[in-house]
């Protein structure tokens, strides 16, 4: 199958309010991960976008953010979504999400257990702020079983605005 040929579905999980950047706290009107799916999404000439949403939605304020996600990781949880996209019609799937407690947030795991993988390409990307792509590889490998898993991308959160080229230049790699 041609490069163009392939339908392609960005789908991402983000979290905006309050976040730590640079050794403070920020307040952020969009999630640094969508930011980071809506230049995917551009550089690819307008692929679909879904947004994975956990049905309760986290708090808005960082630290009890974090004391809920921790909690999650440590149950091993998988939250309601919102809503799900069905992604059987999709050859390739971006996946973006920040790295929480070292890897994906939990709502992420549901999204990729709610799927069959089998014979699609996974593209991931993590956006971070110096923790890398943390243990979500690794995580991925084990998850989804029968997909194509492709080297990730991580971005540094703060620098997200500035990360179209390094988009760009990962995804056309990838497919």
């Amino acid at each position: 199958m041609e490069k163009e040929d392939r339908k392609i579905l960005v789908a991402f999980f983000s979290h905006k309010g309050e976040n730590y950047s640079q050794g403070k706290m920020v307040q952020l009107e969009k999630g640094n991960t969508a930011v980071a799916a809506e230049l995917l999404a551009e550089a690819l000439g307008g692929a679909d976008v879904f947004e994975i949403r956990r049905q309760q939605e986290y708090p808005q304020e960082y630290r009890a953010c974090v004391n809920v996600a921790v909690q999650e990781k440590k149950d091993n949880a998988r939250p309601q979504l919102a809503e799900d996209v069905d992604i059987s019609a999709y050859d390739v799937v971006c996946l973006g999400y920040p790295n929480w407690c070292g890897t994906m947030p939990m709502p992420v795991w549901t999204f990729l257990e709610n799927h069959v993988w089998e014979g699609k390409r996974l593209l991931p990307f993590c956006t971070n702020e110096g923790s890398g792509m943390g243990n979500s590889e690794k995580d991925l490998k084990e998850l989804v079983v029968g997909a194509e898993i492709r080297e990730g991308l991580p971005i540094h959160g703060t620098y997200v605005k500035e990360a179209g080229a390094a988009l760009r230049e990962w995804i056309h790699k990838q497919l």
